[in-house]
């Protein structure tokens, strides 16, 4: 037996280099190559990476307040940690090779359809993380053997997104007459290798990289005609919108990952996640008036336990009249949570439902300025799936099964609206305008899966055909069809209540754009130009100009705001998330060091305003 294995074995090193048997670096279990379409799954369901940073984000645009992510409710977060790195993560790492091959080969094999989806891709991933981060590495990204990445600047960064956005809508359009059978279908939890659709994608893509852009001085003249013509040839109805669909399964899924992150079987929002007082603010049509020489809020001569300020007369999304015709919004009633009814009565009722009460958090407690938050499942405790009182699987899209919201046709028609808008076309503007907050109602409607009667078991706490009929009445009333003060600020906060909360990411560039409405002169704040050390100095509700009404910062001059941020941030709001620890802090300093016009080593790199945000270029 011993003289038989050692012939054998030379058997074997006659056939292979001593190089190749050697090669200790090849996993038997991970080859070199795998046929295109196998990658694609993974890649798509990466895009849960979004809703895991949607816990830092969120509260920096002032959709959710935090225990948890408090450095990022309060603007301020040094070097040292991976937090609110997993956008970067997805994109570099978990998209990252697997992308680049299933593009690359699917070039060489002539696969267009394949190529195509993964060119659209990997535009929205890479505009979602420029926007996220600013300067990246990305000519150098997935260079062999580079032992350091040199970083590219954000203008460049957006012209090869689009770039590459078009190289996808080129390849889609291509005849294809591969037969793929079912190796896209099965593998695209996106839109299931429906060419069409992905093609509207690509041009979705492109529309909000340019959307970012409309504030700079050169928008109208430069970028605005793109994107009108890629809207025209973006997403026709909310039927088109990009979401990944997920298993579910709840505790009984094989993986856990196979649930929602933010849904109740994986425990990542518990109570330590929740809406923001401005955010309640917004949806009910609450936001306080201020005397504007002290800062202080404005009681109400009669005061109501739930209303106890003087409301602003100049509600942009609803008012407190909830019953007159048109005057409520039902949007409220799945995208925030209540602890209102909690044995789900009556969900049918609109003269019930309409009763709910809502509070919302500060920037870091759950404990209000009016009454506690609830978390997102609506109640006042951890989320739980079992005993005699618990959220079941969740409600809306904090749902075990509920799909990732990518983008949507309603997003595409608030920027379609503000570019509009921006070139002086009032009249496309408010259509546009109209179709989206239409859009929104719909996809809002299409994710409520209605609690039991009389059973405090989770779910939303209205029926779908209620949330319809009043969506109705909301649309043609003095809010959308019947709104005659038409403004930037209808288009730009009824695009955030659309956002809410999926979409952080987004409405924090816009708030970012606009520079959080920070009052100050010349082409963008600075300090002692909009902020100092201590204070944030924020346009009045009475400015014309104001784009957020009710929007202050932590360290603003009103009642509730007047803290301070870190000291690092030398008075200024967070512009940008520091890259990924892990990956350039520990491996790729030396690049860092060199940005400009802040050093990506310095402790307020966070607060470099990025080049979309700046009306011009980037100052020397």
């Amino acid at each position: 037996m011993k003289k038989k294995f050692i012939y054998i074995l030379s058997i074997f090193f006659s056939l292979v280099s001593c190089e190749d048997y050697l090669d200790v670096n090849t996993n038997v279990d991970g080859p070199s190559y795998a046929d295109g379409y196998l990658y694609l799954a993974n890649i798509t369901q990466q895009y849960n990476g979004i809703y895991w940073d949607g816990r830092a984000i969120a509260p920096m645009a002032q959709m959710w307040g935090t225990t948890s992510y408090a450095n990022f409710a309060l603007n301020y977060y040094s070097v040292g940690s991976d937090a609110a790195g997993e956008i970067w993560r997805m994109t570099y790492w978990n998209q990252g090779q697997n992308l680049e091959n299933m593009i690359n080969q699917s070039m060489d094999a002539e696969d267009w359809t394949l190529a195509g989806i993964g060119y659209a891709m990997k535009a929205f991933s890479w505009d979602l993380l420029t926007k996220v981060h600013g300067e990246l590495p990305m000519n150098d990204a997935f260079v062999p053997d580079l032992l350091s990445h040199d970083y590219d600047y954000q203008k460049e960064i957006y012209a090869q997104v689009r770039e590459w956005a078009y190289k996808s809508i080129e390849l889609l359009e291509r005849a294809d007459d591969h037969v793929y059978a079912d190796k896209i279908s099965s593998n695209d939890f996106i839109y299931e290798g429906n060419k069409d659709k992905w093609i509207k994608f690509a041009y979705a893509v492109i529309v909000r990289n340019l959307s970012s852009l409309t504030n700079k001085t050169d928008f109208a003249a430069s970028y605005s005609q793109e994107l009108i013509d890629a809207a025209s040839k973006s997403f026709q109805s909310p039927d088109d919108d990009a979401t990944v669909s997920i298993a579910g399964g709840s505790q009984s899924a094989p993986f856990s990952s196979f649930n929602n992150f933010w849904g109740t079987a994986r425990g990542n929002l518990l109570d330590n996640y929740f809406q923001h007082e401005y955010a309640v603010q917004v949806f009910t049509g609450t936001v306080p008036t201020y005397d504007e020489a002290t800062g202080d809020k404005n009681n109400l001569d009669v005061v109501t336990e739930y209303y106890p300020f003087e409301l602003a007369d100049n509600q942009i999304i609803t008012d407190t009249l909830v019953n007159e015709l048109g005057h409520f919004d039902p949007r409220v009633t799945v995208k925030l949570s209540t602890t209102s009814n909690p044995n789900y009565e009556n969900l049918s009722n609109a003269d019930s439902v309409k009763t709910y009460e809502y509070y919302g958090g500060t920037f870091t407690s759950a404990n209000g300025p009016l009454g506690t938050a609830p978390s997102v499942y609506g109640r006042i405790a951890n989320s739980a799936y079992e005993g005699a009182e618990h959220d079941g699987t969740g409600r809306w899209l904090f749902r075990d099964e509920a799909p990732y919201v990518m983008t949507t046709y309603a997003e595409i028609q608030f920027c379609l609206a503000e570019a509009y808008w921006k070139t002086n076309q009032t009249t496309l503007a408010f259509d546009a305008f109209k179709r989206g907050v239409s859009a929104d109602m719909q996809t809002s409607a299409r994710y409520i899966k209605t609690g039991t009667s009389g059973s405090p078991t989770g779910g939303d706490k209205i029926t779908t055909a209620l949330f319809n009929t009043l969506a109705d009445e909301y649309l043609e009333g003095p809010f959308v069809g019947g709104l005659t003060d038409f403004s930037l600020s209808h288009i730009m906060m009824q695009k955030w209540v659309s956002l809410y909360p999926w979409g952080a990411a987004e409405a924090w560039v816009d708030m970012r754009k606009y520079h959080f409405d920070v009052d100050y002169t010349g082409e963008y704040p600075s300090e002692g130009n909009g902020w100092t050390q201590t204070t944030v100095e924020q346009k009045w509700d009475t400015n014309p100009t104001k784009v957020y009404k009710g929007l202050y910062l932590s360290p603003a001059q009103v009642q509730g705001r007047k803290g301070t941020y870190n000291i690092n941030n030398e008075g200024s709001p967070s512009y940008r998330i520091r890259p990924r620890f892990n990956s350039e802090y520990m491996w790729n300093l030396k690049s860092l060091e060199i940005l400009t016009p802040i050093s990506g080593t310095a402790p307020n790199y966070h607060t470099s305003i990025p080049w979309f945000a700046y009306p011009g270029e980037l100052p020397q």
